[in-house]
């Protein structure tokens, strides 16, 4: 039977007897492969993680020249790697997880931006870059022009992870993040309409009708999974077992929204949004913690064999490129221009968008004083009354929830104020902001995507591997000197005498909270395992309510959001140890 090279490292189901010996079964050899490959690439990821910031190179970067250094390698010389791999196995938690840890306040605020960023940039980038796909690359029109540009315009979220480890602003993070969390579905729904569009009629209104059913029936399936998620673990006490299902709740947010015909990415995001918002209030410490230390190790194999995969998927690319006797260079050349114009048209739209969001800030601060005059007026019953009859002109007296709605919004706007003064937005933000945009393996997989009668299909797929790795090299190579270069030096000391003052703000809040429980009747006599246990309720009880008042904090944006999770860890290691101590002195 001859072997397909493309297979050598799947298992055979059919063999011939005088083959093996045995009757069906697997190549032992071939199985033996498979593994030396998956231990090497673990190791592999493992060293980049650890060698990239000692060599002041960023691990992506390390692992993708890895990569392409084993693509030369005979038994990598026929890989073949299906893009749906990438794009629904492998984005789905990625994307999850990054919704999980993102501080839901800060994705609030920004929210309007990042709609901005994952939108009308994905689409006003793939229109201009449609129209010069269709001029220099010959026989392919503006549809499949579009389809491309639709294919490199989106930032990937596994790249963008790089501006984490580098010195800048929060916001500047929300945005990168958000942005990144929620483009790939504008980008799939563009490319979408326009294969469709080369073989019909397009219909613009059609086109948006697709990508607004797709982001609401997203939406509705992302948030019933993200609830169901948290109805279900919150019942379920063996920490190992609750993270074991978490690992299934981004596929069941992505995989019913894909066959809804909606985007299985911004199902997924969502299912992490709500999980991030309420696991702290429905979830034990215990069973949280198992989640971040295992999600954690989950996003390191993940992201590692992304980057790993685009590297090795360099020279099969080439060479069927080589083989359509299409020009390696000139589609190279081809990707050049296309990426300087990606960053051209971001730095275009961003620079605008800086300018409104610092306006906005500018109007915050002319409400802040009347904000505050608002909430000493709200200080008492009566003023709560007349206040809210005044803002809403209304004759009937507001209900209690009414009355807590409004005195919430007050409070979150006078934090907004507070954080858009603590976190202003400058040239160098907007340079981080262009600069941080990289594409990635995102790209490579929607490339691969492309129907296989697609006009000049193996350069396209070349161009999009190549905006993706220039990206990376260049963007992603020089963003950490570059911030560097432009972030003034912070002051340490001032630095720290704020964090200081906040976080006394944080343990006076917490210190409050705990006033107002009934402390348990002191031991008359030699203490009891009645009196521990009663000790260690009245414990839980104090940690409860201080978890409860620091989660209305969070949601209201009083605190850093960074301040604030420490403040929240530190409750749930104080909580873990007594439960164990519990467990020790009740045994």
């Amino acid at each position: 039977m001859p072997r397909d090279p493309r297979h050598e490292v799947e298992c055979y189901t059919l063999r011939d007897e005088s083959d093996t010996g045995h009757p069906g079964g697997c190549q032992a050899g071939t199985v033996t492969e498979l593994l030396v490959v998956m231990v090497a690439a673990l190791m592999v990821i493992a060293g980049a993680k650890e060698a990239g910031p000692r060599l002041g190179i960023a691990a992506p970067l390390v692992l993708v020249a890895m990569g392409v250094a084993a693509s030369f390698l005979p038994m990598f010389g026929s890989v073949d790697i299906e893009p749906e791999w990438i794009l629904e196995g492998v984005l789905p938690p990625l994307l999850y997880s990054s919704a999980v840890s993102m501080p839901t306040m800060n994705f609030r605020r920004e929210f309007g931006a990042i709609s901005g960023l994952s939108v009308l940039l994905v689409v006003g980038s793939a229109l201009l870059l449609g129209v010069f796909f269709m001029l220099v690359v010959p026989e392919i029109g503006f549809a499949w022009g579009v389809a491309l540009g639709a294919i490199v315009s989106p930032t990937d979220a596994v790249a963008t992870s790089i501006i984490k480890q580098m010195p800048v602003s929060k916001r500047v993070v929300a945005l990168l993040d958000g942005e990144s969390l929620l483009n790939d579905a504008t980008a799939l729904v563009m490319l979408r309409a326009a294969i469709v569009a080369t073989s019909v009629a397009f219909s613009f209104w059609g086109a948006l009708g697709s990508f607004a059913y797709s982001v609401v029936v997203a939406l509705v399936v992302g948030g019933f999974v993200g609830w169901l998620n948290l109805v279900v673990r919150k019942r379920v006490t063996d920490p190992t077992v609750n993270t074991v299902i978490s690992f299934a709740v981004p596929f069941a947010a992505s995989v019913p929204a894909g066959l809804l015909g909606a985007s299985g990415l911004v199902a997924a995001v969502v299912a992490g949004l709500v999980t991030g918002i309420r696991a702290p209030r429905d979830l034990s410490p215990q069973n949280r913690l198992s989640d971040s230390q295992n999600w954690r190790t989950v996003e390191l194999v993940l992201e590692g064999a992304v980057f790993l995969t685009m590297g090795v998927q360099i020279k099969p690319i080439v060479t069927t490129v080589e083989q359509d006797h299409s020009g390696v260079l000139s589609a190279v050349l081809v990707a050049v221009v296309a990426f300087v114009l990606t960053v051209l048209v971001r730095a275009a739209y961003v620079v605008p968008l800086l300018a409104v969001l610092v306006s906005r800030a500018r109007h915050g601060l002319t409400m802040q004083r009347q904000l505050r005059e608002m909430q000493d007026r709200m200080s008492t019953p009566e003023g709560k009354q007349e206040t809210f009859a005044q803002m809403n002109r209304r004759n009937r007296e507001a209900s209690e929830r009414e009355l807590n709605f409004f005195t919430s919004r007050i409070r979150q706007g006078l934090a907004n104020i507070d954080y858009f003064v603590r976190e202003p937005l400058g040239w160098r933000e907007g340079v981080a902001v262009v600069w941080a945009g990289m594409r990635g393996a995102v790209t490579v997989a929607a490339a691969q995507t492309l129907p296989e009668d697609t006009p000049q299909r193996s350069t396209l797929v070349l161009i999009a591997y190549a905006v993706a790795a220039i990206s990376l090299v260049v963007q992603g190579g020089t963003i950490g000197p570059l911030l560097r270069l432009i972030t003034p030096k912070a002051d340490p000391v001032a630095a720290e005498e704020q964090a200081h003052a906040e976080w006394n703000r944080i343990m006076e809040l917490m210190r409050t909270s705990g006033e107002t429980l009934e402390h348990p009747p002191p031991a008359t006599t030699a203490p009891t395992a009645e009196g521990f246990r009663a000790a260690k309720e009245y414990r839980l009880a104090i940690l409860a309510a201080q978890r409860s008042v620091l989660l209305d904090a969070r949601d209201h944006g009083t605190f850093d959001a960074d301040l604030l999770a420490n403040a929240l860890a530190n409750l749930d290691a104080s909580q873990i140890a007594l439960e164990m101590r519990g467990k020790f002195t009740d045994g």
